[in-house]
């Protein structure tokens, strides 16, 4: 009887353990902090960026990610935004370019933006992070700002 009321308990413990893990969100691969490759990043149109670190962090199903990037010019901005990967619009502070983001997964590695300024969508962006965890591809197709395209393929390291 004893064994029986032991397992019975270890039955309930794991059982009441289940839910707060099936609640809790997976950790996204991107999360840490991200420095460009320029020299293996493509620039198709539009110019070239000299840096960026992007540092991502993650609070149960949403991810909050700051931007650090300086332009070919050597201007400086920072953009941050917090957004979760389901589909509905997030704001985004301190881009010149796009005002919201909606994001959604792909894939365990994988996610896919459209970028929006004053509601209209405005490009696409997506982010893959290796199998290994060590490089992040950022494919990025927009209209910028200044009314021109700006096509790019960034590559960063972890750091």
């Amino acid at each position: 009887m004893t064994k029986l009321m032991f397992c019975a308990l270890l039955t309930v413990v794991a059982m009441a353990s289940s839910p707060a893990r099936a609640g809790e969100a997976a950790a996204d691969p991107v999360v840490g902090t991200w420095k460009l490759n320029v020299s293996k990043s493509t620039f198709t149109s539009g110019p070239a960026l000299k840096d960026q670190t992007r540092t991502y962090s993650q609070s149960g199903p949403s991810i909050s990610l700051v931007m650090k990037t300086v332009a070919a010019d050597g201007s400086a901005a920072t953009s941050r935004t917090t957004y979760q990967l389901d589909g509905k619009d997030y704001p985004v502070m301190g881009s010149a370019d796009y005002d919201s983001l909606s994001a959604r997964q792909i894939d365990s590695h994988t996610a896919e933006f459209t970028l929006k300024k004053g509601g209209k969508a405005i490009g696409t962006t997506s982010r893959k992070v290796s199998k290994d965890g060590k490089t992040l591809v950022s494919e990025m197709k927009v209209t910028a700002a200044q009314g021109g395209p700006a096509d790019s393929t960034l590559v960063f390291d972890k750091q």
